[in-house]
């Protein structure tokens, strides 16, 4: 294939510009801004689970409350009616003797009953606090996370235009290259990561390799206008001043 040098050259153009949309297109994949809201994304899960925790704690709680709220009402409503039968003076003695021994029973199972209730009360009031505290944290979270999120969208906003900037350099810089040059290079490109490099010395600038001598001798013997390629790589040589041939 022969082009004229000053249009391969552009190929060097072609290729910085392709360079740095990879370096771009590889920040806007790893940005650390993203990275901060994957971290704060996680926390938020993590305290909205131990808030819903706590709040299941507090259900659990409140039912037990419930519970014996029941057992301690209907524990004194029963020494309430033997009592008053007691003072009624209606019962016999041996009716009297059971209702003493029952009233007695039910005023221990109500003491017990009441210290466990006052038990579970205080634990209540302690989880509450936990809860406000687990509320607190989960609202710092989600407000630290809405940063994170503003910062991440500013950065890829800032990532994107610089990448629609230089490809309408690219564009501008293809419309000109042949056809088949540009197919070569293309291909290249997908394959290698690199289309075209500049030969400089002996090095080709994409792989890195230096030629050997009998490699540059049959470069050198090339006419200005034919393309030739790295025999390592594949990438297109360009040849300048610089390649020194």
């Amino acid at each position: 294939m022969n082009v004229e040098p000053t249009v391969q050259s552009r190929l060097l153009e072609v290729a910085g510009v392709d360079a740095e949309l990879a370096r771009l297109a590889h920040r806007r994949g790893h940005l650390p801004e993203q990275a901060e809201v994957d971290r704060l994304e996680a926390e938020r899960v993590s305290r909205k689970d131990a808030a819903v925790a706590v709040e299941i704690a507090i259900d659990d709680l409140d039912r037990d409350i419930r519970k014996l709220e029941g057992e301690v009402d209907a524990v004194r409503k029963r020494g309430d009616r033997d009592r008053s039968l007691l003072q009624g003076g209606s019962v016999g003695a041996k009716q009297l003797t059971e209702l003493e021994h029952e009233l007695g029973s039910l005023e221990r199972r109500q003491g017990l009953l009441e210290g466990e209730l006052l038990e579970v009360m205080e634990r209540r009031e302690a989880t509450q606090a936990d809860h406000s505290h687990a509320g607190a944290q989960l609202s710092k979270a989600e407000d630290e996370l809405i940063d994170a999120q503003r910062r991440r969208d500013d950065a890829l906003a800032d990532v994107d235009s610089a990448i629609q900037a230089r490809t309408g350099n690219r564009d501008e810089l293809v419309a000109g290259l042949p056809d088949d040059l540009l197919a070569v290079y293309e291909k290249q490109r997908a394959s290698r990561g690199i289309g075209a490099a500049l030969l400089q010395a002996r090095r080709c600038g994409a792989c890195r390799i230096e030629l050997d001598r009998g490699e540059i001798a049959r470069i050198s013997a090339t006419p200005a206008d034919e393309v030739v390629r790295c025999p390592e790589c594949g990438a297109i040589l360009v040849r300048t001043k610089e390649s020194g041939l």
